[in-house]
Order: C-alpha cells, then structure tokens, then sequence
C-alpha cells in the first residue's frame, strides 16, 4: 500500500532527508540563498504596486487593451518569481530528496515536481 505525502513529509523531516523542514502545521525551506529571497520580495512588492495600478485602471474605465497588456506584464513577473522557487526548490529541496532519500521520498518529491510543473502550465 502507498504512503500517503504527509507521512513522507513528516518521515523526511525526521530523518534531515530534504532542505527544508516539515513541522506538523508546515513546511519551511531551509535552504533558501538570502540574494535570491530579497530578489523575489522586490519582484513581489513591485506586482503589488502592478495590481493596485491594474485596480485603478479598471476604476477609471481606461482601455480594455491597456489593461490586457498590464495583465500580460504582471502574469510574466509572477512567472518570473515562480521560475525563480522553482530553481531553488530543484537546486535544494529536491536534489537533497533525489539523492538521500528512501524510495518513497523519491517517489515522492517526483510526485510533487509534476504536480508542480502541471499545476504551472496551466
């Protein structure tokens, strides 16, 4: 029978196998470089600057087009954070996993990847 994802999460944690640690309420990356943190909450800080422009472009009734075009810009910045944890995630998280890990914690961190990757070309 197979192990559901939070007894491996939980498994992991335990035995130090993954970069980021797994408390029973929730996960936190331990391996996150610090110039790539303050680089993706700029990138945050700036996208939330964008949506307040993007609401103020709709309160004022400006141009379908021009606000098409700010929406096309901020979904490229948020794809460009999510680029961005998901280097980190591969570089920490998952090498640590696919390299120390059981099996199952292969298996494991190989489930979540697709699902993540899925979950993103949408």
């Amino acid at each position: 029978m197979a192990t559901k994802k939070t007894d491996l999460q939980s498994e992991s944690a335990m035995t130090g196998s993954c970069a980021c640690e797994i408390g029973e309420s929730e996960r936190k990356a331990t391996g996150v470089d610090p110039e790539i943190k303050a680089s993706n909450l700029r990138r945050l800080r700036r996208l939330e600057g964008q949506i307040r422009g993007l609401q103020r472009m709709v309160e004022d009734d400006r141009y379908c087009a021009d606000i098409l075009t700010q929406v096309s810009s901020v979904q490229e910045a948020l794809r460009s954070v999510a680029r961005a944890l998901m280097r980190n995630h591969l570089s920490h998280c998952a090498t640590q996993a696919i390299r120390s890990g059981s099996l199952e914690q292969r298996q494991a961190m190989y489930d979540e990847l697709l699902e993540l990757i899925y979950k993103n070309a949408r």
